[in-house]
């Protein structure tokens, strides 16, 4: 929804930023849904960051994307 508000689709993610608090035991369901949706190139930037602590969340991810162009 936040995407489709400021005109982008998944395409337009360059770049994802995960924070992990159990990053062993959750990669393996993270890189399959990252495969999911980021199926085809272009790739955006990926960097996961594991923590001690986040506020109430086990998982959090910070996406950038760009908006296209207007036409």
């Amino acid at each position: 929804a936040t995407l489709s508000a400021a005109g982008c689709t998944m395409d337009d993610i360059v770049d994802v930023t995960t924070f992990h608090t159990d990053p062993e035991n959750q990669f393996g369901t993270i890189m399959a849904v990252k495969q999911q949706i980021f199926s085809k190139p272009p790739y955006p930037n990926w960097t996961a960051v594991g923590v001690n602590w986040l506020a109430g969340f086990d998982f959090e991810i910070k996406v950038i994307a760009r908006i296209p162009a207007s036409t």
